[in-house]
């Protein structure tokens, strides 16, 4: 294979790594060096890319699985999961501190969940993979994707409620 053929195969999903890499990792520089790690990899087995049908779903599992090697290994003391796609200027100050405490409280709760359930919120909610994508990347069926994503963002609403209604009778 080709480097332009490459690069034009790989280029589109290479946020969508880093992302998810940066949902594991924490870090932008561990999430940037598992999104460089992936593509050295994917570029070592360039020649034998064509034979997936879904190379992005390929890369999104080698993803997955080097970010829980290193969070299994020694470095991984300091990483936890976090994610932060809030950006807006156009709001008020006090606006903005009660939206940033509302992801935080997001943030928080989405810990607590399981680490498959982590990890389908991600793909679904954050980089919008279809659960036939999911179910690759994961390795479980469709249906019990969206039972664990339900099961998910029930709990995620239900600690939000709970939260916001302390103190009101």
């Amino acid at each position: 294979m080709q480097e332009s053929a490459f690069l034009e195969l790989v280029i589109p999903f290479k946020d969508k790594v880093y992302r998810l890499a940066k949902r594991f990792l924490v870090s932008n520089d561990e999430a940037e060096d598992a999104t460089q790690e992936l593509i050295l990899k994917l570029w070592k087995n360039k020649d034998n890319l064509n034979k997936y049908k879904n190379v992005e779903a390929y890369a999104m599992t080698m993803t997955k699985n080097y970010c829980l090697d290193q969070l299994k290994s020694k470095r991984a003391d300091n990483l936890t999961l976090v994610h932060s796609n809030y950006a807006n200027g156009d709001t008020s100050l006090e606006k903005e501190v009660e939206l940033k405490d509302s992801v935080n409280n997001v943030h928080q709760i989405i810990e607590c969940l399981t680490e498959q359930q982590k990890l389908i919120i991600q793909l679904r909610d954050i980089e919008e993979y279809d659960f036939d994508e999911i179910a690759k990347i994961v390795g479980i069926k469709p249906t019990a994707i969206r039972v664990a994503l339900s099961r998910a963002r029930k709990t995620v609403r239900e600690q939000l409620i709970k939260k916001h209604q302390y103190g009101i009778s």
